[in-house]
């Protein structure tokens, strides 16, 4: 009897210790404001419904509210100049060494080039017309058509327009030798302009990268994977998995609540460690990628005071509600 008291009073000590080390009712306010992530800057948008990963999403965009084109130097700028703090483009390299920014895997849904991107010379790519393929009605109007020309941007294009701004660059192939080419280029950077720099991808590229340059902040998406199953067994401790370390974690809003100390003393613990959180919209199972925060109602949901990353694909929308709300 005495022995099933002390094993009652340990755990119940044991559930004390826990929750004081991960409530935040007794964590300090966080410091700062949001970090706003303009995913591939000001861009045209969508309906998710019934997309896939092999859907073109440049025939269903919704009736277009500007003119601009994602991952393009006029879209960036224009997102920086809405509120990002950091922008992310999406890279493929060339035949001819160089690394072209652009989203896709082919040429055929967006431009009136065909074949795979990173077949394709830098000219090559520079002759394209980049908004040939969008249209909002079905293909009865491309309202893009010739705005598009020219506009393919190179990666040390993007890096000398925007000195001085953060980046986050993604890696589209599982090519480890993409990921030397990536490093040998950013390699050349002064330290403090690689500073501002994030790239994240798939493990094969990303590890290469990561052991070439250690300074450079990275995500791979199984160190990610491991990342929160190590921190979702032990973080309770306050200890921080070395997969969580001088790194960028993705949290998708509906699963942020199971984080320990979400999100006051979670936050914490990963700015402790050099690591970037971004809030993403809710993961829908089955959807081959997640939404970001974009509308008004996501914005309303954020946990009161939160000072962590937003990741969002309608930037101009979405600044002026968080520094609103920052406001009252």
């Amino acid at each position: 009897m005495r022995i099933a008291r002390l094993l009652l009073a340990a755990m119940v000590l044991f559930a004390v210790g826990v929750f004081i080390a991960n409530t935040n009712m007794l964590a300090p306010d966080m410091d700062g404001s949001p970090t706003l992530l303009a995913h591939r800057g000001v861009a045209q948008t969508y309906p998710y419904d019934g997309l896939d990963s092999e859907t073109c999403t440049a025939t269903r965009i919704r009736a277009p509210e500007h003119d601009l084109l994602e991952n393009t130097i006029p879209s960036m700028r224009a997102a920086f100049a809405a509120g990002a703090d950091v922008v992310e483009l999406d890279i493929h390299p060339t035949t001819d060494g160089a690394f072209a920014v652009f989203h896709d895997w082919t040429l055929d849904c967006r431009t009136d080039g065909h074949g795979v991107t990173r077949e394709k010379t830098l000219a090559d790519l520079k002759r394209l017309d980049i908004g040939y393929g969008y249209t909002a009605d079905g293909g009865k109007t491309f309202p893009f058509r010739g705005l598009g020309a020219g506009l393919m941007p190179s990666l040390d294009e993007v890096l000398a327009a925007f000195p001085g701004k953060r980046l986050l660059i993604n890696v589209k192939s599982r090519d480890a030798e993409e990921g030397r080419r990536l490093a040998a280029r950013l390699a050349k950077l002064a330290p403090e302009a690689r500073a501002l720099l994030s790239v994240y991808g798939d493990d094969e590229p990303i590890d290469v990268l990561r052991a070439a340059l250690p300074d450079v902040r990275t995500m791979g998406r199984r160190s990610l994977r491991r990342c929160v199953l190590s921190y979702l067994a032990v973080g309770w401790s306050g200890y921080v998995p070395d997969d969580c370390r001088h790194t960028m974690l993705l949290v998708p809003s509906n699963y942020a609540w199971a984080l320990w100390g979400w999100p006051g003393r979670f936050m914490q613990r990963m700015q402790k460690v050099g690591s970037e959180v971004y809030l993403l919209g809710p993961y829908e199972p089955g959807r081959p990628f997640t939404t970001g925060i974009d509308t008004a109602v996501d914005v309303a949901q954020l946990p009161t005071g939160y000072a962590g990353g937003i990741w969002t694909n309608r930037i101009q929308v979405i600044a002026p509600l968080v520094a609103g709300r920052a406001a009252r």
